[in-house]
């Protein structure tokens, strides 16, 4: 996941990101470049007084250290500051030769922020403010600009997703500034993935409506057909009841806060919608929502307090990425599910032919060593080759695994456990229980049919099965042991290509190198268990107590029964491939 620019925290975040339902992602840095620029102004340029006010009112700063200098701080200072530098104004030098003499610092319930110096520019005491244009030009008592074109300004800067400020100085409003935000190019194809994938995206940010919904509808979330009942504002919300804002909650795309414990407010109104949150934040106040989401992603460039609340750091603060995080998560949860539903058929073969062959036999058709390796096949080797397996973008035209309401588990656990059932809420569901115990009883009647005819006929070579004279004495010759423990064996080694295949629809052998199919670890583990079985039979024949069928005087077809059984194992794959195109 960190190939893909998520730096996982927790692990659980890793599963928890394949179930989520619901992503409340931040606009800027996160579905927008966070390379902020000023595009458009309403007055005509740039003079020396209203540079002087950008330099002295304002917390961001420019890095020189580079070819082209770069903002350090708030992004949107940092914009005005590279337009006082590409309009010849030294920042620095306007900064240094003011003397500041008050400073009101910008918050989101003013909505502005303001310093008076003493100018070098004017040789006089000024109050320079900035912030958001309906404010600012509410406080001041002289304008450069009436009333009506302010708002015809706003509108257009606002349906082209520009950040506005407006500009005053000494109660005296100068005028609006645009900031444009391009959105990242490879945000629009992320949201439709996830759409597609039944994950609903929610833009949370502190922009104007406008603004907000032109984002929207350039990702390909706002649609032409949808209302006031798609957005929300801060006021809006903090109006609203918790009962209020839980029925509305799923219906809203935009959520426009400016006090950030509404962030976590959204987040429990949703959860309380039984949804599974991921919400995006890098802001020390955004690290209550942070914390209270299922899943918190902080962003690469945000505050340490943030990075601690979250589970996962996006690296590169895009969009795509958190696709890419479900992605994986969906793609864990589906290893998991393949290596549990091989293991658990495993298991219900090896324990039924175990447990049956003792109560037939004198003796267990299985010995404790040949167990250990079964055992080492199916847990380790099992494991490691069914979760290397690679993240598929298949896994993104699912919809998110249902869950079952939080309040059955106050009725009882038998309840609980029959809606979550009913559901398919756990990681064995209905198929995967229906494969295990079909495919491991028919495993069992199999090696169990094969015990039987070792016990009452004398089988010397896998031939021998043509021509079938029952006449044995009950027991299980040593070679004859040799063979139904490589039955046991070979059968699951195919089986657990087709654990591989399972619910993908896929075929297993027209796929057999594809490179989406498989992984460089599943194959590493399918050519040790060869080995391994190969060096069992071959060269540590006596510890498992088996015989070796490659150099053997007293059977010199062993070598043919090996290649019987492998071709008859075989049949495992083959009998699926049919089955699928059956299906098809």
């Amino acid at each position: 996941m960190l190939k893909t620019n998520n730096l996982v925290r927790k692990m659980h975040a890793c599963e928890t990101m394949g179930a989520t339902t619901v992503i409340c992602t931040d606009k800027t840095g996160t579905l927008t470049q966070n390379k902020m620029q000023v595009k458009e102004c309403t007055f005509g340029k740039l003079t020396p007084e209203l540079a002087e006010g950008i330099a002295v009112n304002s917390t961001a700063s420019l890095d020189f250290s580079e070819s082209q200098p770069r903002p350090i701080g708030n992004p949107t200072e940092g914009a005005l500051l590279l337009w006082l530098h590409t309009n010849k104004y030294d920042y620095r030098r306007l900064k240094e030769a003011s003397n500041t003499k008050n400073e009101i610092p910008f918050s989101t319930e003013r909505k502005y922020m303001s310093t008076t110096v003493f100018s070098a520019v004017t040789n006089r005491e000024v109050t320079y403010t900035k912030g958001a244009p309906e404010i600012v030009f509410g406080m001041c008592d002289s304008s450069d600009i009436d009333e009506v074109t302010l708002k015809e300004s706003l509108q257009k800067y606002q349906d082209s997703a520009y950040r506005t400020l407006g500009f005053a100085i000494d109660k005296h409003f100068v005028g609006v500034v645009a900031i444009e935000d391009p959105v990242r190019e490879d945000v629009p194809d992320a949201v439709k993935e996830c759409m597609n994938a039944g994950i609903m995206v929610k833009i949370v940010t502190g922009d104007t409506p406008g603004t907000a919904k032109q984002i929207g509808r350039e990702i390909g979330l706002w649609a032409d057909a949808d209302t006031d009942r798609n957005i929300i504002t801060g006021t809006e919300l903090a109006e609203l009841s918790d009962e209020k804002l839980q029925e509305c909650v799923l219906d809203l795309k935009i959520m426009l806060v400016h006090v950030q414990w509404t962030k976590k407010r959204l987040v429990e109104a949703l959860q309380a919608r039984n949804q599974v949150v991921a919400v995006t934040g890098d802001g020390t106040n955004d690290a209550p929502a942070l914390h209270q989401a299922n899943v918190g992603l902080s962003m690469g460039a945000g505050t340490a307090v943030a990075k601690e609340a979250s589970d996962i750091t996006i690296i590169d603060n895009s969009f795509s990425s958190i696709g890419k995080a479900v992605m994986w998560g969906r793609s864990l949860y589906k290893n998991i599910q393949r290596f549990l539903l091989f293991q658990l058929t495993v298991n219900v073969t090896a324990c039924c032919i175990v447990f049956v062959g003792a109560l037939v036999g004198k003796d267990s058709p299985l010995t404790v060593t040949q167990m250990l390796w079964i055992n080492l096949i199916m847990d380790t080797f099992g494991a490691m080759a069914l979760a290397s397996l690679p993240p598929s973008k298949d896994v993104m035209k699912d919809k998110p695994r249902k869950r079952g309401s939080e309040h059955v588990n106050k009725i009882g656990n038998w309840a609980y456990f029959k809606e979550q059932w009913k559901l398919g809420a756990f990681i064995i569901n209905k198929p995967m229980l229906g494969e295990i115990l079909s495919v491991g009883i028919f495993f069992f009647v199999l090696l169990f049919a094969f015990l039987l005819i070792f016990q009452h006929a004398d089988i010397n070579s896998m031939t021998d099965f043509l021509n079938i004279h029952f006449s044995g004495n009950g027991e299980v010759s040593h070679y004859e042991q040799t063979l139904l423990f490589s039955i046991f064996v070979w059968t699951h080694f195919f089986y657990l290509f087709n654990a591989r295949a399972f619910e993908t629809g896929e075929s297993v052998l027209l796929n057999l190198f594809s490179k989406k199919f498989w992984s460089k670890g599943f194959w590493t583990i399918v050519c040790v268990i060869v080995f391994g079985q190969l060096l069992i039979t071959e060269v540590m024949f006596k510890f498992f107590n088996v015989e070796p069928m490659l150099h053997n005087a007293e059977h010199p077809n062993g070598w043919l029964d090996l290649l019987i059984i492998i071709g008859f194992s075989s049949l495992v794959l083959w009998i699926r491939e049919i089955w699928q195109l059956f299906k098809k």
